[in-house]
């Protein structure tokens, strides 16, 4: 199965594979943007100033299908994922990264892979740099995330240590696609928040005997805080923080602390969600968005009883990796996320104002974008999607 942001796989329909394909093939990239210059490719670090952005974009590095990045605090080294299974650890300036070893074996194809990775905290006094990363894994016929712990030391050498399993996607289940598995660090440094996508499988969202199609929180060992909405549950369900998602391929905290999710509607219905403890989004009961084949799934307002969006998108603009940024260095802008568009080929800004998200600007980046990080400087970094993706630095224009 070939992978895409929206592939029309329903349980019990089934399309002509030309239609599939049609369907999954990544959007044309294009050598111009709209309204702005042409990017320049033939330089190995070519600089473009989009006409109607407040930044300029410089590429840095190109990848094999790259999914996530993370910068490594208080050094000037990033991890960055390519879906194939590669780990890379890329310094500020070189013009090689180095290969990761120690990196488990992944399930790859589809929307499957090596997935997400962050760091959680800061190394320690021996430069030991704690992060965590996810993919997908086979077993006994079928498919699931997972997520582990594990260090890095960047001037002893790319290798990972102390590899630590502690989540699983359960159940395994058949398919390629809609694993999810984005994560984020919550403010206190203590739990780990993990986005499990539904797998095109509908109905496990809102299966609490599972945790796909949820938002999950545990420790970073792995263990269940007591404090979760459903610890007395016990099992997977005392993992659950919030259900009724769908393919959430974004999740960041805010300098509030307020936790956001973005994730896929099925024909459109994009949604931007605001993570409320033990919360219930309401897929696939309703969506703003309907199914591929164009029957009907009634909207959010029908049932109050679950949690709205707090933003959608209709058409779809696939969205992918979810940044928060404070809004230094471009004037009118403060409290914002950022956020990649996958068919919509762009980097969308949300402003935050007063605990609400608005929406605000849009850029056309001409490809893919799948991950956007920000740094410690206020840069912006962004990752396009394919077998050719580009690392892309965005700096404030003058």
């Amino acid at each position: 199965m070939p992978a895409c942001s929206h592939y029309p796989a329903l349980r019990g329909f089934a399309l002509p594979m030309a239609a599939l394909l049609a369907a999954c093939s990544p959007a044309a990239t294009s050598a111009s943007n709209a309204g702005g210059a042409a990017i320049d490719t033939t330089g190995a670090h070519p600089s473009v100033a989009l006409a109607s952005a407040p930044f300029t974009v410089t590429e840095v590095a190109s990848f094999n299908q790259p999914w996530a990045m993370t910068f490594l605090p208080g050094t000037s080294f990033s991890l960055i994922t390519e879906k194939g299974g590669r780990l890379l650890l890329w310094e500020d300036g070189a013009d090689t990264p180095l290969a990761v070893t120690g990196v488990p074996q992944v399930a790859a194809g589809g929307q499957g892979g090596l997935g997400d990775v962050i760091a959680l905290g800061k190394p320690n006094a021996n430069g030991d740099q704690p992060i965590a990363l996810s993919w997908a894994e086979a077993g006994e016929g079928n498919f699931g995330a997972v997520v582990a712990t594990a260090t890095i030391n960047p001037d002893t050498g790319p290798a990972l240590q102390n590899l630590k399993i502690i989540w699983r996607q359960s159940p395994k289940v058949s398919g390629r696609g809609h694993f999810g598995h984005r994560l984020a660090i919550a403010p206190d440094g203590q739990h780990l928040f993990i986005t499990s996508g539904e797998r095109q499988k509908f109905d496990p969202a809102q299966d609490m005997s599972g945790n796909l199609g949820k938002v999950i929180r545990i420790r970073l060992d792995g263990s269940v805080p007591d404090d979760n909405p459903f610890a007395d549950k016990q099992g997977v369900t005392a993992q659950i923080w919030s259900l009724g998602h769908r393919n959430p391929l974004g999740i960041t905290f805010d300098a509030a602390g307020t936790l956001w999710t973005h994730e896929m509607g099925p024909a459109h219905g994009d949604e931007l969600n605001k993570v409320e403890r033990a919360a219930n989004y309401g897929y696939p009961i309703v969506s703003n968005g309907d199914h591929y084949d164009g029957r009907d799934i009634p909207d959010h307002p029908t049932r109050p009883e679950f949690r709205a969006p707090d933003l959608w998108w209709n058409p779809a603009i696939s969205p992918a990796g979810l940044a928060y940024h404070g809004g230094t260095g471009y004037a009118g802008w403060g409290p914002s996320l950022l956020m990649g568009g996958l068919s919509g080929e762009a980097l969308i800004r949300i402003a935050i104002k007063d605990g609400k998200a608005h929406k605000a600007e849009r850029w056309d980046m001409g490809a893919r974008v799948r991950e956007v990080e920000t740094r410690e400087d206020g840069s912006i970094w962004v990752l396009t999607d394919g077998p050719d993706g580009k690392l892309l630095k965005l700096t404030p224009k003058p």
